[in-house]
């Protein structure tokens, strides 16, 4: 409060038009998660619309407001399930989805910190949440956990289904999520620049685009491992952190960005 009473904060001097820009990037920056998933449930011997995979998954992200997080799964099956796309194979797909978008995550912000961040706490968390969510998801590993939970009790063919989940379909997993992460990064990027107190051109700030892509990736992984509803409270604080921690930047901006990001998304 001291800082933003110091800097003189007002909502009307936010430049609008940046923070409608960072809104279509995190948008689009959705979207490569979204083709994943489509590619799971094909790999899986399913044939979801393309359309009716991006409505049932851009909705489902509702479900992350509500403690645990259950309820992405449900209303996410719940949409994407039809005579093409049975409702226990939707599930295990949303499962394969997310963990394989958190550990991206993670490690894409394991590989800046390790040349940006003065925060090495903030690198264990980000190479220790790269772990908690990648094991599951590698491919022998996915299978078993699967077995264990005997979801063929349901679907007596969802384990011979499962052998469409395979290294190939992991690369392409990884490197479309990659991308979008960068644009989700692009989004912090927009807050920035709708910041007054940025004394830099969008030019300058377009330069730390890698920083902010490790923000974002490890503020959302630690706020969904933490179950809190939205990640409430933990993605502020690691975006306060790390962007606190820059020089060009300072606290009142890194609150202020924070804050943003949160509404704005």
């Amino acid at each position: 409060r001291a800082d933003l009473a110091k800097e003189e904060f007002a909502w009307s001097t936010l430049k609008v038009q940046w923070l409608v820009l960072a809104g279509f990037f995190y948008a689009l920056g959705l979207f490569p998660a979204c083709w994943f998933w489509r590619r799971i449930l094909v790999s899986l011997g399913q044939s979801p619309m393309l359309l009716e995979t991006a409505r049932a998954y851009y909705i489902g992200h509702l479900g992350k407001y509500v403690p645990g997080k259950a309820l992405v799964v449900v209303i996410r099956t719940a949409l994407v399930r039809s005579s093409r796309v049975d409702t226990t194979v939707a599930a295990i797909s949303v499962f394969i989805e997310t963990l394989t978008m958190m550990a991206v995550g993670a490690a894409v912000a394991s590989g800046v910190l390790l040349f940006e961040s003065r925060d090495p706490l903030m690198l264990i968390l980000a190479i220790a949440l790269m772990c908690a969510a990648g094991i599951p998801t590698w491919p022998p590993m996915f299978r078993w956990f699967v077995s264990r939970l005997q979801v063929d009790r349901f679907n007596s063919g969802v384990t011979d289904q499962l052998t469409g989940i395979d290294l190939r379909l992991m690369v392409q997993g990884w490197l479309s999520l990659t991308g979008g992460w960068l644009l989700m990064g692009l989004s912090l990027w927009a807050v920035m620049a709708a910041i007054p107190q940025v004394n830099e051109t969008w030019q300058v700030i377009l330069t730390d685009v890698p920083l902010f892509t490790a923000c974002v990736s490890l503020a959302l992984v630690a706020g969904f491992l933490s179950l809190l509803p939205g990640g409430m409270g933990v993605r502020e604080l690691v975006v306060m952190t790390l962007i606190a921690g820059h020089p060009r930047y300072g606290p009142y901006v890194a609150i202020v960005s924070a804050v943003l990001l949160r509404l704005t998304w």
